[in-house]
């Protein structure tokens, strides 16, 4: 399983493979009725999107940062492990990484109560939804789902920023 987590952080391929995968199963199951071509084929579209972001992202956090690709996977296993950097030149990239990383965050969090009130807006859309139409199992399913999804993204949320303070609190005292 360690060497799992290890090749999908650092392998673009591994995680596009994932992706792929995923996507074909999805599309599978949401689109029964169509030709298994096209969901190979929307599983493609999905994957290049994602992977596409994804290589964004990773370049521009790389050039923010000062290292490469797998520099950078390293630098946020480091993170998530609480291990602090012993080099000078690792610290400095450690450093501008926890404060791209916070910096981000920060201003992510300005949105956060949108996008929260935008997901229970859907929940109670689909509730009423169901109750117009006689059927609640559905959107009962859906807005339990909804309460769970965006419970995990705050938890999520609250775990990272303590790992990149406390990396950033072991920072200065070094």
């Amino acid at each position: 399983m360690l060497s799992l987590k290890r090749l999908l952080d650092r392998s673009l391929t591994a995680q596009a493979t994932l992706v792929f995968l995923l996507g074909l199963g999805i599309t599978a199951l949401l689109r029964k009725d169509e030709h298994p071509a096209l969901w190979v084929f929307h599983s493609a579209l999905y994957t290049g999107v994602a992977i596409a972001v994804l290589a964004v992202q990773r370049r521009r956090a790389a050039r923010a940062v000062g290292t490469d690709a797998d520099g950078l996977a390293d630098l946020n296993r480091k993170i998530r492990h609480r291990e602090v950097p012993q080099g000078p030149q690792e610290q400095a990239a450690m450093r501008r990484l926890v404060a791209e990383q916070l910096g981000q965050m920060e201003r992510a969090g300005k949105w956060l109560p949108y996008w929260l009130g935008a997901m229970g807006l859907v929940a109670v859309g689909m509730f009423v939804l169901g109750a117009v139409s006689g059927s609640l199992l559905f959107p009962l399913l859906f807005a339990v789902g909804m309460v769970t999804l965006c419970s995990w993204v705050l938890w999520m949320r609250r775990r990272s920023l303590d790992r990149l303070r406390q990396m950033r609190q072991a920072l200065r005292q070094q």
